[in-house]
């Protein structure tokens, strides 16, 4: 097993331990950041995260923030691929997201965007960013 995938198993055990006081919303939530945070980790300086909307026509979103609403509800915000703003609201059941790296949206030579350690401040694996514990 690679390092990052025993991190992420690492960090997936602790967030089980304490999941059974947590609604479904918070789960799906603690999950999410997990993956963003271990996706963006292998992204390079030219390239940022976005989410493609499984099983919909409504393009790519550049991830800006989510959250959660308990006790079922996840709402991921935003811009769409023309720098529209835009909003994901969606229930915990419903939950297919797919991460895409996509080329930052301007070509300055500000660093590219990570969203990964501005999630949960009190996050079980650390603040590193990189979903390390």
């Amino acid at each position: 097993m690679n390092p990052a995938a025993k991190s992420t198993a690492k960090t997936a055990a602790k967030l089980s331990a304490v999941d059974k006081q947590k609604s479904p919303a918070e789960c799906a939530y603690d999950r999410l950041v997990m993956y963003i945070r271990a996706f963006e980790r292998d992204l390079d300086a030219k390239d940022e995260i976005a989410m493609g909307f499984a099983g919909d026509e409504a393009g790519v979103l550049r991830i800006e923030g989510l959250g959660y609403f308990n006790p079922d509800i996840l709402t991921f915000y935003g811009r769409d691929e023309a720098g529209v703003k835009t909003q994901l609201i969606q229930h915990v059941t419903q939950l297919s997201v797919t991460l895409r790296a996509v080329p930052k949206a301007d070509d300055n030579e500000e660093p590219p965007r990570r969203i990964g350690f501005h999630l949960t401040s009190g996050w079980l694996g650390g603040d590193s960013g990189d979903a390390s514990a």
